[in-house]
């Protein structure tokens, strides 16, 4: 399986100047494949094809070819994915923006690996010239063979390394089926074929969310007083930038937990398929301000924006993949708002669901059991199987 691994390195200050310059100029990159497809859909009307695109980029930065290649891959990638979501109704917009800094990736030929921690990053021809290679060194190489390394920033330059861990994925004989509810107070609420149902408290990462959202905005009042680009406007700035690196990795760090925990309770519950919602795009459709007593609030678009249900998914889905578990999207509409006894649709504003044909339930299970049977029976209705007592965990 590919995994990867992010690690600080040591290098010459040199050395250390020439990244920072590789980022530059694979911003240019960036920017240099915006000007060519818009120069090619002014003409022809049409996008620019991956051929074209690379053709325009060869040669003319002192970059190795398959870095340069890496930036117009990502450009072609960042265009599907708005077509894609333009042609489901949203209105993303097309990659447009000029970059200043953008990542470096080498791959295949264009590194070096030595036994000592040793890496040599080639930085291809130019003009004619063989350019001298980059040195640096890591405190530890990846256990497996190097796929390829991209040079980023979080605070400082540091190495994202892409390897194989030579694991095959683990084959079980699993039988039972398990649908997800996620959600913000809890991030995941699941509920398995056998009756087990199971509570991931999610209150530690709302609070990381709520506390970054809190000195976020502190420090944008403080840099709004400053003239931009003064000394002291720098300082909010890199204020700004530590709040948001520390805060990504506790929330990183939070969910991995969660997680894991989701996919040992599965393993502990022989689940062998899991549904999960379709929410993408939720927060699209909310107002952006909502009164209440006379201020303004954007409570609605905080909380959904908080929410890291992307994530969630990414990480189960590698996680439950290498135990030989699979997980899919499916359309939970409706699910938490139908009562599965008598069909009635119903808001609640409280932690439970009841309805007035006597039925009542913890809301987030009730959502993850509508779900479940509107994935697996075709409809929402009551279960085939009774629920067992709710299982609680929280991540410390």
């Amino acid at each position: 399986m590919i995994r990867c691994m992010k690690t600080p390195f040591r290098a010459s200050k040199e050395t250390i100047d020439h990244l920072f310059q590789c980022n530059r100029i694979s911003g240019e990159v960036w920017n240099r494949c915006l000007e060519l497809a818009k120069e090619a859909h002014l003409k022809t009307g049409k996008w620019i094809t991956k051929s074209a695109l690379q053709k325009g980029t060869k040669g003319i930065f002192p970059l190795h070819s398959q870095s340069v290649q890496a930036v117009c891959h990502k450009y072609l990638f960042a265009r599907d994915a708005a077509l894609k979501a333009r042609k489901a109704g949203y209105k993303n917009k097309y990659p447009y923006k000029r970059k200043k800094h953008f990542n470096t990736k080498w791959a295949n030929n264009g590194f070096k690996f030595f036994e000592n921690g040793k890496i040599q990053l080639s930085m291809g021809d130019f003009e004619g010239k063989r350019q001298t290679p980059l040195i640096l060194w890591i405190k530890e190489l990846p256990k497996g063979p190097i796929k390829e390394i991209e040079l980023i920033f979080d605070r400082q330059l540091q190495l994202s390394i892409a390897y194989e861990d030579g694991q095959e994925v683990k084959g079980n004989s699993f039988v039972n089926r398990s649908a997800i509810d996620v959600g913000e107070v809890h991030t995941i609420a699941a509920v398995a074929e056998n009756g087990e149902n199971v509570l991931i408290i999610g209150r530690k990462i709302r609070s990381i969310h709520r506390l970054r959202n809190k000195k976020l905005a502190e420090l944008q009042r403080k840099m709004s007083k400053c003239t931009k680009g003064s000394r002291q406007w720098k300082k909010y700035n890199r204020a700004k930038r530590y709040v948001l690196s520390k805060s990504n990795r506790q929330l990183q760090d939070a969910l991995h937990k969660t997680t894991k925990q989701f996919v040992d309770w599965c393993i502990e519950n022989e689940v062998k398929e899991v549904a999960f919602g379709h929410v993408d795009g939720v927060q699209r459709n909310t107002s952006h301000r909502r009164k209440r007593k006379g201020v303004r609030r954007r409570t609605t678009n905080q909380k959904l924006s908080n929410w890291s249900f992307g994530k969630v998914y990414a990480y189960l889905t590698y996680k439950l993949g290498a135990t030989g578990m699979s997980i899919n999207k499916y359309d939970e509409s409706y699910t938490t708002q139908q009562c599965p006894c008598c069909s009635k649709k119903r808001k609640v504003s409280s932690r439970n669901y009841a309805c007035t044909c006597g039925y009542s339930n913890h809301r987030d299970i009730h959502g993850a059991s509508n779900f479940f049977a509107k994935t697996f029976y075709g409809e929402i209705k009551v279960l085939d199987f009774s629920l067992k007592s709710t299982k609680y965990l929280r991540i410390a």
